[in-house]
């Protein structure tokens, strides 16, 4: 099928909302110059929009800007670009793309440069790649540069101590908040970091009982493909704001629309059609080929029930953390000690096997990303416990997050029909056993 003849996604009316304020976004980003405003590069895992929202600064995030190219079609030329300036070929690729985009003038989506940022903001260190990022950034940009140390769950969850909650908060005290008061002339508030907090806390109450429904049969959405639209807002230059208290608001309706029908998940070709197989999908999708990685799924039944990328940004639905205005330095703490590649592997596994049960899944499938080592590490060792814990059966895919010389349709589309199979094998085995 030609591109000419693909179908046009279907759009609800959050979509269409969620479209609206991207393009906004961008539109402040590339304009902040002329309308007087700061803006700041920071990353999706710990992001503190809600802090940065205190001072007017524009939050710009790199990550986004390089899957939106490859789902543009122009990050694959934006990485050679950056492997012909001596790039390793097994650097991130999110980084490569958006070195590239850098060496092609930076243009936004908008069709206009982005601005110099006057500010780049690390509040996230668990990987090693950001660190090596901004240092690159802050070589090109020679900006003030913050770097906030998040301590790693070495010993999971039950291990964040109030002393390394403690760490995080003196830093934002004594170096982040600062610096944004210099940078911005603005004076910290921090009674409109309690409302932007309260704003944050209603999208997420809202963005988990979406990501809830998928327990239903048949599940109303894709907790993977379907999700990564969902988290957008709520991961991105958008939480705390009042936009996305409407997105998020917008969307629980329609959902539940779905879900009082009793409807499955909308593909971009329409109706999803009878669910066959429930699955929990570990790893970033991949974004060059991302319609044609979807209908893989839909096409024969697939449902993503539950998914580790729709955690990337905040867990919010398997620990019950919501930022809390009462206690607003602990709660941006407690948010980037959080993140999902911020836990031990122990922990993440047994964070697939709970998906698993909770939802009723018929196994764990893995998306291994080559050049993503946060997430890539441990995957197959992952795999085999779970495979152990639940008794169903899991699978091994491999392709890339924006660099299209890494998918390989029919490599994956067989991969995922033996694994189809294997799914009834196993339900033939447990029906002769019963």
């Amino acid at each position: 099928m030609s591109t000419e003849d693909k179908p046009d996604i279907i759009k609800d009316a959050s979509m269409l909302k969620q479209k609206e304020m991207i393009a906004g976004n961008y539109d402040k980003l590339t304009d902040a110059k002329e309308l007087g405003l700061k803006t700041s590069s920071t990353f999706v895992p710990g992001n503190l929009n809600e802090l940065l929202m205190c001072f007017g600064i524009v939050n710009n995030l790199p990550e986004i800007n390089a899957l939106n190219n490859a789902m543009r079609k122009q990050s694959g030329a934006m990485i050679t670009d950056a492997e012909k300036m001596g790039h390793s070929e097994d650097v991130c690729t999110y980084v490569k793309a958006d070195i590239g985009m850098m060496a092609r003038g930076n243009i936004a989506p908008n069709g206009k440069p982005m601005p110099d940022p006057d500010m780049l903001l690390l509040s996230y260190t668990g990987c090693y790649t950001f660190l090596k990022w901004f240092e690159l950034l802050r070589e090109q940009y020679k900006c003030p540069t913050v770097m906030l140390h998040v301590p790693y769950q070495g010993d999971g969850k039950a291990q964040i101590t109030q002393s390394m909650r403690d760490y995080v908060i003196k830093q934002l005290k004594e170096e982040v908040i600062p610096t944004m008061e210099q940078i911005s002339g603005i004076k910290f508030d921090i009674d409109k970091l309690r409302e932007y907090l309260r704003n944050s806390a209603k999208a997420e109450d809202d963005l988990v009982w979406v990501l809830q429904t998928a327990k239903n049969k048949p599940s109303p959405i894709d907790g993977y493909f379907g999700a990564v639209y969902y988290i957008g807002p709520i991961f991105s230059a958008f939480r705390g704001t009042e936009d996305a208290v409407e997105y998020y608001k917008l969307l629980r309706g329609e959902i539940k629309e779905r879900l009082d029908q009793g409807l499955g998940p909308v593909t971009p070709e329409g109706e999803m059609g009878e669910e066959k197989y429930r699955l929990v999908v570990e790893g970033p999708p991949n974004w060059t080929n991302f319609r044609e990685f979807w209908k893989m799924f839909y096409e024969d039944g697939a449902v993503c029930v539950a998914s580790s990328y729709s955690k990337v940004g905040g867990v919010y639905d398997y620990d019950g953390f919501r930022h809390d205005p009462d206690n607003p330095l602990e709660s941006l703490a407690d948010y980037c000690l959080g993140c999902y590649t911020n836990r031990n592997l122990p922990e993440r596994t047994q964070m697939m096997v709970d998906y698993i049960e909770e939802y009723q899944a018929d196994g764990l499938l893995i998306n291994s990303i080559k050049s993503c080592n946060s997430f890539a590490a441990g995957e197959l060792l992952m795999l085999r416990e779970v495979e152990a814990r639940t008794g169903k059966p899991g699978a091994f895919i491999e392709t890339d997050l924006v660099d299209p010389r890494y998918f390989s349709p029919a490599n994956v589309k067989n991969r995922l029909e033996s694994y189809f199979q294997m799914i009834e094998q196993k339900r033939q085995g447990g029906a002769e056993a019963a």
